[in-house]
């Protein structure tokens, strides 16, 4: 049974979109069929960071007017062979696009994919509600500033409005050397404010934006890619295990490394 996942947040800039494509890529790799849907219309870059903007030819809006058929504007991303995007457009006026034109088209995703995860627009406005109420389950990103954490739990509680199967979290740019310090709130810390299980936690790592800025995913090998494989694994088999955000400021070498990453 194919799983229709929204993944949102309550401000824009935490790195949601991101989230979105790298767990789409995980899944993927781990050999399920994938769609990341953009919802986020007129500000869509879910393209951008996949590495397809240059070979859009239909979007979401021409599929729900009916200019094309849903086959043709699904693009597939390179190097990973079970992974398509369904790009959005740059409209100005969205008050023709409704939930159930958006539910009308996840359904069909659905028949053909085991993932569909659908990038929601950041806020609380007309085109969150019109995402969610396409999704079975939700993904909520936040960032362990207050001013994020303050916006998903206002959204965490809109998302409990809706029955979903699942509310879930995800923690990222989370820095292990202030965690250690005392001086940033730890994934654990700020799942128990939102009262939502903790899904994952992405590192800070200079390799993520400026791998998703080039239009590709992250670099195998490097945190951040080792913590997605973590997410998409506790998602598909409830595994439990989030990446250890501060196990490498740990010990001597550790304290070194915080040391000098401070003074940077």
């Amino acid at each position: 049974m194919s799983r229709r996942i929204v993944v949102t947040s309550g401000k824009g800039g935490v790195g949601k979109t991101s989230v979105a494509a790298n767990l789409g890529a995980k899944l993927s790799r781990a050999g399920h069929r994938v769609c990341l849907c953009d919802l986020d219309i007129g500000l869509n870059n879910l393209d951008v960071v996949c590495g397809i903007e240059n070979r859009i030819v239909y979007d979401l809006i021409d599929v729900i007017e009916g200019r094309c058929r849903l086959s043709q504007a699904l693009v597939e991303v390179d190097h990973y062979p079970n992974l398509c995007v369904l790009p959005s457009a740059h409209l100005q006026d969205k008050s023709g696009i409704t939930g159930q034109n958006v539910r009308a088209v996840t359904d069909k995703l659905a028949a053909m994919c085991d993932f569909v995860i659908i990038d929601c627009p950041a806020g609380i406005e007309q085109g969150f509600h019109r995402a969610v109420s396409a999704a079975g389950e939700a993904v909520v990103v936040t960032t362990p500033h207050i001013s994020s954490v303050r916006d998903a739990d206002r959204v965490t509680s809109l998302l409990r409005c809706y029955a979903l199967a699942g509310v879930y979290l995800v923690v990222n740019r989370a820095r292990g050397d202030l965690m250690m310090s005392g001086d940033m709130m730890s994934p654990e810390e700020i799942a128990d404010i939102l009262k939502l299980p903790l899904l994952g936690a992405i590192p800070e790592d200079d390799d993520l934006p400026l791998s998703t800025a080039g239009g590709s995913m992250v670099s195998y090998g490097r945190a951040p890619d080792l913590a997605f494989n973590m997410l998409a694994d506790n998602l598909t088999d409830n595994t439990g295990e989030v990446f250890d955000c501060t196990a490498r400021y740990r010990g001597f070498f550790g304290a070194v490394k915080r040391s000098l990453k401070r003074k940077i």
